[in-house]
């Protein structure tokens, strides 16, 4: 744990070979991070850009693309769930994720195939497989967590989403008969981004509504008390310097959670940050924002939806250039 008094942890939303070789392990060894998350973006950005995957894709000639992409990500994720084994039998996290295809995101079936032959191949109990949080992806999480699979739910934007995910989390775990960790991943920065223009212009202060929205999603997924189950908060980095590079993460700063960020935030914070618990917020807090949201003319729900369908088909253009590329 970053913070063991809050059971706060900082995970670094990176992968690329060479960092695993090099700062990844500082990173660790400093107790700044117990974990890591990846994403088809993530993957695409590293396979595409760095040299370091040349001399093992030289010996996938033979495969598909699919089959090279998972080739390459498939080490890399072994390399950082090995790194990261000391802190995971320690029982301070030690976990790193990997998603399924974005493609198979309104596919039950074929994400609970693909999850479990992901989790077969990388062979260690320290993967959580990543898993959209839409309703195929609802009952492939329970699937997998009633074979003992940890399991990142991932793209949440609302409310209702974390609900069926913890529900899917809960049935799970009492059908594998004991606690699976799990964590809800909590999308916040992209809302920002979508409405803050609008904002400004209607003098509402800007930079909130996502940590509003955020915080009241993590009230929720205390109250549920699901075991294993955490709040994690991603989409934490900032665009452009209007906020410190350490916002997201100070700000949603709350007891039982995981923050998830690109690791030049998580240095920011390391350096700049306070350790005040800055979650909970209250009720009537929130309320009074969102309000003025709504008469500041913007539909939220409309706007997490878009968000939502924006994050998932990201996800798939990433997917698809790494796999015209390879």
């Amino acid at each position: 744990m970053y913070i063991k008094e809050l059971k706060f942890s900082l995970w670094a939303d990176f992968i690329e070979r060479d960092y695993l070789d090099g700062e990844f392990k500082k990173l660790i060894d400093t107790k700044t991070i117990n974990g890591a998350t990846s994403n088809p973006a993530i993957f695409k950005n590293a396979i595409l850009n760095s040299p370091a995957y040349k001399e093992q894709l030289a010996t996938l000639g033979d495969l598909t693309p699919k089959q090279k992409y998972e080739a390459l990500a498939i080490f890399d994720i072994k390399k950082a769930a090995e790194i990261l084994s000391p802190l995971y039998e320690a029982g301070d996290d030690g976990y790193v994720s990997i998603e399924v295809d974005p493609f198979l995101s309104n596919d039950a079936e074929g994400t609970i195939s693909e999850g479990k032959r992901l989790y077969v191949e990388i062979g260690r109990p320290n993967v959580m497989i990543k898993v959209p949080a839409t309703d195929a992806g609802y009952t492939a999480m329970e699937e997998l967590v009633a074979e003992g699979i940890a399991v990142n739910a991932t793209l949440i934007f609302k409310k209702s989403q974390a609900q069926l995910c913890a529900k899917a989390f809960e049935s799970g775990v009492k059908r594998y008969g004991k606690k699976v960790d799990t964590v809800i991943s909590i999308f916040v920065s992209r809302v920002d981004r979508a409405i803050d223009a609008k904002l400004r212009d209607s003098g509402v202060q800007e930079s909130l509504t996502g940590i509003y929205n955020t915080a009241d999603i993590y009230a929720t997924i205390q109250e549920l008390n699901i075991e294993g189950c955490r709040a994690l908060f991603a989409s934490t980095g900032v665009k452009g310097d209007t906020l410190p590079t350490h916002y997201y993460i100070e700000k949603l700063l709350a007891y039982n959670s995981v923050n998830t960020a690109p690791v030049d935030t998580i240095k920011a914070y390391v350096k700049n940050g306070t350790t005040h618990k800055a979650l909970p917020i209250s009720q009537e807090i929130i309320d009074t924002h969102m309000q003025k949201v709504e008469d500041a003319g913007i539909d939220l729900d409309k706007v997490l939806d878009a968000q939502i369908s924006d994050g998932l088909v990201a996800f798939e253009e990433a997917f698809q250039d790494i796999l015209e590329n390879l």
